[in-house]
Formats: C-alpha cells, sequence, structure tokens
C-alpha cells in the first residue's frame, strides 16, 4: 500500500498545529490505521544540558499519539531559536535543503499507510531566502500533499482563513478543510465563524476543537476520505 498523506498548516503561528495534529494522529491509530508524523523543520528547540536539542512539538505528538519512535527521527531540520525557519537557519550557519526533506519524508513513509505533515508558521512561512527562495507551498508541493488549515475559532478567524485559503488555491494548492481549534460551541460568534468560513470558501470545517480537548471528534469514514490518494 503506497502511503497516503497530509498536510496541517494554519493561519498563522500558535494557533495549534501540533496539538491538532497530535489528536489526528492520535485519532488515526485509535482506528487501527497506521498513521505517522513528520515534520520539516522545527524552530524554538530546548537545549538539553548535554548540548542536544529536544524538538518539543514532535516530543508532544509523538507522545501523545502513542508513537513507537524517536522524535528526532521525525523531522529534518532542528532550531533553537524560535524565529522563522529560514532565519534560524541562517543565524547558525545552516541552510533548508529542499532533497534532503524530500528524502527523509520519503524514508519516514515506508514506515506507515497514513502520514501527517505539520509545516512550520503560516502559508507563507520562508525555509530558505539565501541561495534559494523556498516558502511553505514549495514544501507542500514538494512532499505532493492537500493540506487541511487549522484556525482559531474566535474573532478574526474569518479573515485570516479565508486570506490563507485564497494564497494556497492561487498557489495550486488544495485545501480539504478546516479545523477550528479552541471551538466554544455555547458562543454565538464562533458558530457564526464556522458557518461564514465554509461559506465563503466553499470548503468544510472537518472538525471543531474546544480548549484543552484529549480527542478529536471526527469519524473513520472522514479520516479515511481526508487521507486518500
Amino acid at each position: 500500500m503506497e502511503c497516503k498523506s497530509v498536510f496541517i498548516t494554519a493561519t498563522g503561528t500558535d494557533i495549534g498545529k501540533t496539538y491538532i495534529s497530535a489528536l489526528l494522529v492520535k485519532k488515526m491509530r485509535d482506528y487501527g490505521l497506521n498513521c505517522g508524523y513528520y515534520k520539516p523543520a522545527l524552530s524554538g528547540a530546548l537545549k538539553q544540558p548535554d548540548g542536544s536539542l529536544l524538538a518539543g512539538d514532535c516530543e508532544f505528538v509523538v507522545k501523545k499519539a502513542g508513537l513507537n519512535i524517536n522524535p528526532a527521527d521525525c523531522l529534518s531540520y532542528c532550531f533553537e531559536e524560535a524565529v522563522s525557519p529560514h532565519l534560524a537557519a541562517k543565524r547558525c550557519g545552516k541552510t533548508i535543503d529542499k532533497s534532503v526533506i524530500k528524502s527523509d519524508f520519503e524514508k519516514l513513509s515506508q514506515n506507515y499507510d497514513y502520514m501527517l505533515v505539520e509545516g512550520a508558521g503560516g502559508i507563507v512561512c520562508p525555509f530558505n531566502l539565501q541561495n534559494e527562495t523556498i516558502l511553505l507551498p514549495d514544501i507542500i508541493k514538494l512532499l505532493e500533499t492537500d493540506v487541511i488549515v487549522v484556525a482559531d475559532g474566535g474573532l478574526g478567524t474569518i479573515n485570516s482563513a479565508v486570506l490563507t485559503f485564497e494564497y494556497a488555491k492561487s498557489h495550486g494548492i488544495n485545501v480539504l478543510g478546516f479545523i477550528l481549534n479552541n471551538f466554544d460551541k455555547n458562543n454565538f460568534m464562533h458558530i457564526d465563524n464556522k458557518k461564514q468560513i465554509e461559506r465563503l470558501t466553499g470548503v468544510e470545517v472537518l472538525a471543531c476543537v474546544e480548549h484543552d480537548m484529549a480527542d478529536i471528534d471526527i469519524s473513520k469514514d472522514k479520516l479515511l476520505e481526508i487521507f486518500k490518494s
């Protein structure tokens, strides 16, 4: 079986990509689906006493989803400074190379039937602005994946969600749908945000996740539809 993949991006930084990624991989595995996790680049890693870097996002997903893998093996590039990947790489004398990302992704995918890929920042996040211009859409196209956009449930999300959708669409990227994080099902604005995002983009809000939930409400059939070839 060829590994099927989906890419998780967001309307910006600290919207909840890692949290939602963890819930999705966990849900896939709870349904008995052999799903893995990969992140091309991570900034803001914690330096350990031995000098190594702890990739916190990867560690969180691995533990939450019950993956039997070293978090560092889910990642191609890891940087300590909590800045954009292109700048973090430049400041430590490194360059992010698409061929490395492609090779690591393909190697890891051999162990799974499904792969969830988590991006960095928002849809225009730069990975390289030195010898080559590489933005997040270039990584998405490189890995040949469709995307799910994580957006906040609250104020301002219609603007950021529609802008992200339109930018992705203009760059030939297929948006499968949205997942709203920090959603309050009793808040009239959150309810209307969901409705208007669907109306203005024409794609579905696949799930609404309340603050600090341990699970995501999404069916096995819907997940299989999302991960279709």
